[in-house]
């Protein structure tokens, strides 16, 4: 069920036009905002979704630290850490899902952005 976006240069959008098959995909669409003719197909964005292993093969040997750009996808933060320890034979540490879930979340970086003394509480 493809997706197809064009541009109309009568009213100057990009619109998308949803079609049930690749089949039934007009050969000279209609825009559905202003009804024109003469759209141009545009080249769609896509994903690929990988598995969390799938993103820790490319990851490559824990010896090479992966760049700044791989942080990027949230999903990706704490794979390093975890494929070292299953190569040392270690199993990670009790509460080590939940600070990668804050790192993924941002919370982390949160608290470390928090002053110590608003932090903790004093006696």
């Amino acid at each position: 069920m493809p997706v197809y976006e064009y541009f109309c240069p009568n009213c100057r959008r990009k619109v998308s036009i949803f079609y049930l098959s690749v089949r039934q995909a007009e050969a000279d669409p209609a825009c559905p905002d202003c009804g024109g003719r003469g759209l141009r197909r545009l080249f769609s964005r896509f994903a690929v979704h990988k598995s969390e292993a799938d993103r820790m093969e490319e990851l490559g040997s824990a010896i090479d630290h992966p760049t700044e750009e791989y942080y990027k996808d949230s999903r990706n933060i704490g794979l390093w850490a975890r494929k070292r320890l299953k190569e040392l034979g270690v199993e990670p540490p009790p509460g080590f899902d939940e600070v990668v879930e804050k790192a993924r979340s941002g919370e982390l970086l949160k608290e470390y952005e928090t002053p110590w003394s608003e932090r903790t509480t004093n006696p």
